[in-house]
């Protein structure tokens, strides 16, 4: 929930990230505690604002003089950090407050993390007397923070007995402590560094947008990097991420937690298909942001993205100064679903100066010199593949060559000097170090892994071009009703659903309910044969589970027949249910693909619609695409192409193509629908959407919903 605070702050982000004084509670000469290890963090690496230990026994700490208690220390204090027993906290964050500090870093555990009503109740009373005083919190149960450019780190992990924190311009804002100093640590080895590294813990107060928003202001972050378990407020995490991309800086996340969506996705496709997760990797394609599930490549991305905002393309140059490590590069970058580089003549002519014809085009084995040894021809070889119009990105799969460490940096500095990303797979282990060593010295980067280069430079790619998407949100279009048409609340019937689709301009089957056998078979001569049967029950989801449908009822014989035999299918799969009769409906012909569009609403990010490859064999092909509603025509289109059932669609092995703009006109109006129906939308789907052929349309051959 948004902060209810009512006492302004005392301090903002920039003061606690670059704070004047830091007290130390608990501060000691003692390395092995606490209070110890962030004493001599904050001395060792330079801090240069006044380190405030509070120690009641000690007169000094490291030499620095020690206060018995905070109301003693000079004023202001800006930040304070508590690392504390849980018994003793609130007395200290009280004591805090009385002594004007701005703001608490707390590290002790036993809070809201720990599930109980005691630690829920004891973090309510923190952030209650925090607020009370406009003094911020950041944690409980958290690692503190790392500033580089304030030479402050504020934490007591092990991993800052480092020579020095190396500055930076990625943001680290993330939900768990060890693992930001996990991170930090691995960024340190590969030579990246940050602008700010903070961990939140409990998010009690302060929050991750929070820090997320002063990242976008702060001119010294130029990308930004988040793991997250859980936003507070799903809305202004969307702000967030639209204010990252306004700025031009990229927002990578990690995002753990993906769990089942509950006892509705045994209900529905689309709530099982679109769950939180799903919602959010929406979210982020709507906002430009990247979702990966891995740390070190999120951190990797971020630092590559900030070398190389933009790329020209999305053609991928291979080179290794071996034949086999090219072809398993070539392998590797197409079957991550990239593209290679078509280079051009001209490139290639240049090429075939030092290179043997085979070997003057991508990929590229730099043992087929036509003369001369490696080094003096491997920078060469590099420059015009960097240069080629067509290159975006060069992959190095670099194993061992002669006269190793110059051959290395030959090839670092040519392809830097293309000014195109360069990523370097090293792939030999000790025999390496030294053209890793020349590497960090050009500030070339490299990986150590051939899965992990190409997994980030696949995130790039993505990255491209997500940003090159359309996201704008669209008008609503002239012809939709002003509100959706009323329903009544929970489940749904097809029947029901149907008429809120067809409210919308979706087109559905011709069709009508039939409450006893007469009536069906009346019902069916009105609409022609041969048609389909379907009981109507409310509380009935899957209805051919359970013989509740039936298929192409050639004659009032076989409907009747139909009529009576899905009934007592129901009656015996649910005894007791509710049955409202039977719905007859046209046999749809011509149907040459099939569907499932939904929507639903998510509890933070909101209306999402879905499209994927529908029928009976949804949740085994589970290939589906979804959006943040609403979504224009263009934009549901687009949906439609990242389908692997789009080539089906567009006309496989010279197939017809099926009316796929059809198809996107439903969807942008059934995202409409789920815009329109607010907090009442559980859940809606349409299941088949029958797509025919170009120009003949497509119609809902079934549908099913859930209203609040």
């Amino acid at each position: 929930m948004p902060d209810q605070r009512t006492v302004a702050p005392r301090l903002d982000i920039g003061g606690i990230a670059n704070p004047r004084s830091v007290a130390v509670f608990g501060a000691s000469d003692n390395k092995e505690k606490f209070g110890g290890r962030v004493m001599h963090y904050l001395t060792r690496h330079g801090f240069a604002g006044k380190v405030l230990p509070i120690n009641p026994n000690r007169a000094e700490v490291l030499g620095i003089k020690a206060f018995k208690a905070i109301a003693d220390a000079p004023k202001p204090v800006d930040v304070a950090i508590l690392a504390v027993p849980a018994a003793a906290l609130l007395q200290s964050v009280q004591e805090c407050a009385a002594a004007g500090v701005g703001c608490c870093v707390i590290m002790t555990t036993g809070f809201a993390e720990a599930g109980t009503d005691e630690g829920r109740e004891a973090q309510r009373t923190l952030v209650e007397t925090a607020r009370n005083a406009g003094m911020r919190i950041v944690g409980p149960n958290c690692m503190g923070l790392i500033s580089p450019l304030a030479n402050m780190a504020l934490t007591s992990s092990l991993v800052l007995e480092i020579d020095r924190i190396q500055t930076g311009h990625v943001g680290l804002v993330s939900q768990s402590g060890a693992l930001m100093v996990s991170i930090f640590n691995r960024a340190h080895d590969a030579g990246i560094g940050f602008s700010l590294c903070v961990s939140l813990g409990n998010q009690s107060d302060l929050e991750i947008c929070d820090f997320i928003d002063y990242l976008v202001e702060d001119k010294n972050t130029k990308a930004v990097c988040v793991y997250v378990e859980g936003f507070k407020d799903g809305a202004r995490f969307l702000r967030s991420a639209a204010a990252c991309r306004a700025a031009g800086k990229p927002l990578v996340i990690v995002k753990t937690g993906r769990t089942p969506a509950g006892e509705r996705a045994a209900q529905s496709h689309t709530a099982s298909l679109a769950g939180s997760y799903a919602a959010l990797q929406a979210a982020c394609r709507r906002h430009g942001a990247i979702l990966t599930d891995d740390p070190d490549a999120m951190v990797r991305l971020a630092d590559l993205l900030v070398r190389w905002p933009t790329m020209s393309g999305d053609g991928i140059g291979v080179l290794s100064p071996s034949g086999g490590g090219a072809g398993i590069g070539v392998d590797r970058v197409v079957e991550s679903g990239m593209r290679l580089a078509q280079l051009s003549q001209a490139t290639k002519d240049r090429l075939l100066e030092v290179l043997i014809p085979p070997q003057a085009d991508n990929p590229i084995d730099l043992g087929g010199r036509r003369s001369g040894d490696v080094a003096g021809t491997a920078g060469k070889v590099m420059t015009p593949m960097a240069e080629d119009p067509d290159v975006a990105a060069v992959l190095v799969v670099l194993t061992t060559v002669p006269f190793y460490e110059q051959t290395t940096k030959e090839l670092a500095m040519a392809a830097l000097a293309a000014g195109k990303p360069v990523l370097f797979s090293v792939t030999p282990g000790s025999a390496a170090d030294g053209p890793r060593r020349g590497l960090r010295a050009v500030n070339c980067p490299y990986f150590d892994s051939l899965d992990q280069a190409l997994r980030v430079l696949r995130l790039m790619v993505e990255y491209r071009a997500l940003n090159q998407a359309d996201r704008t949100v669209p008008p609503r279009p002239a012809d939709l009703p002003s509100a959706p048409a009323p329903a009544q609340s929970g489940r749904l019937t097809e029947p029901e659903a149907k008429r809120l689709l067809a409210a919308y301009g979706i087109p559905v089957t011709r069709e009508a309910v039939a409450t006893d056998a007469d009536a069906a078979a009346a019902a069916a001569n009105r609409i022609g044969f041969p048609v389909v049967l379907k009981t109507v029950a409310r509380d009935l989801v899957h209805k051919s589970d359970v013989g509740a449908v039936k298929l192409n009822l050639g004659d009032e014989a076989a409907v009747r027949a139909a009529f009576a035999a899905a009934s007592d299918a129901v009656r015996k799969a649910m005894p007791g249910a509710a049955i409202d009769g039977c719905v007859v409906q046209e046999m749809v012909r011509g149907g040459e693909a099939e569907l499932i569009a939904g929507i639903r609403r998510d509890p933070l990010y909101g209306p999402v619609i879905m499209v994927g490859a529908g029928g009976i064999l949804v949740e085994l092909l589970t290939d589906i695409e979804l959006a943040l509603a609403p979504v224009s025509p263009e934009q549901a289109l687009a949906m439609l192409q990242r389908l692997r059932l789009w080539k089906v669609m567009a006309g496989i092995r010279g197939g017809a193509a099926l009316d796929t703009r059809a198809a996107a006109d439903a969807i942008s109006r059934l995202s409409f629908l789920a815009v329109d129906l607010g907090d009442r939308l559980v859940d809606l789907e349409v299941n088949p959407l029958m797509i025919r052929k170009a120009g003949d349309g497509v119609v809902a051959a079934d549908a099913r919903g859930q209203l609040a």
